[in-house]
């Protein structure tokens, strides 16, 4: 029956405007407002909100406190648009920092952001980067070898220093991209790996034939993990030219090998915990 909270003070004509602007500084989205004969609004809509009761000791701040992901920043914003009524950031009791806007005695907003910024992380259900016990298929195309060698190299780095043993990894060779889904599905029916990598490399030319190729070779790749059901990464390079594939393939730009092989660990994780999660009915 809840469609939401909303919190509603009164202010001066002067604060509306300082505390308004600090406001959309600071990221929030403003709401359908009024202006009439007897007063005006500015909604201003949170992200997230929550009402919460406390058993005990109190925090002792705002009744409006409002979570940032930069408080000094933050604190920043409200000197400029609120230098006077802009306290200090203090430390809390419930492991945190906060500093409050004090407009008058019917309102005061907190600022505050945990110590600890990863407690302030939504619940998630994340893949691990540990490999072990995992087996991989790696498809790399031939064509252009002197950057899908590169990639190869790039992947299976990833793959042993994140804990998978050698006679995990199976490296199939194709003659060019446009191999690679058909490879990728076949080796993906045959359930000897628990996810694969493609690796490939596609560089413009001087004819259409590369939005063609490219066009098809990541279609293909989407619809065998799809179809399959086994993670498929990307790890194929479409580059405007030589350089660009070149940084891509371990200079300026990291090598999209091994990122290619660290979401397929992420992937093949992530899976089952998902497939654990649905069998717990949770």
């Amino acid at each position: 029956m809840i469609r939401g909270l909303t919190i509603v003070r009164q202010t001066s004509r002067e604060n509306f405007e300082q505390l308004s602007a600090l406001l959309r500084a600071l990221g929030f989205e403003e709401g359908a407002g009024w202006n009439d004969e007897h007063s005006r609004g500015a909604p201003f809509l949170a992200s997230v909100g929550s009402l919460e009761l406390v058993d005990g000791r109190a925090p002792a701040e705002p009744d409006i406190l409002v979570e940032v992901s930069d408080l000094d920043s933050a604190h920043q914003l409200a000197r400029k648009h609120l230098h006077d009524a802009t306290t200090e950031i203090k430390e809390t009791h419930w492991k945190s920092r906060v500093f409050s806007v004090d407009l008058g005695k019917t309102l005061r907003v907190g600022f505050w952001a945990f110590n600890d910024p990863l407690k302030s992380r939504p619940n998630a259900i994340e893949g691990d980067l540990n490999a072990a016990g995992m087996r991989f298929g790696i498809v790399v195309s031939r064509w252009n070898a002197f950057i899908t060698e590169r990639l190869l190299q790039g992947a299976l780095d990833c793959l042993r220093r994140s804990g998978a043993k050698s006679a995990d990894i199976h490296i199939v060779r194709v003659p060019g991209s446009f191999e690679i889904p058909s490879a990728a599905r076949t080796l993906s029916e045959s359930g000897t790996v628990d996810a694969v990598i493609t690796l490939g490399c596609l560089i413009r030319g001087e004819t259409t034939h590369y939005e063609h190729i490219a066009t098809e070779v990541t279609r293909g790749i989407g619809q065998s993990a799809q179809e399959t059901g086994v993670p498929h990464s990307y790890g194929v390079l479409t580059c405007e030219n030589l350089e660009q594939a070149i940084d891509r393939a371990g200079l300026k730009s990291g090598n999209k090998g091994w990122e290619a092989a660290i979401t397929a660990i992420e992937m093949v994780s992530l899976k089952g915990k998902l497939k654990r999660k649905a069998s717990d009915g949770r």
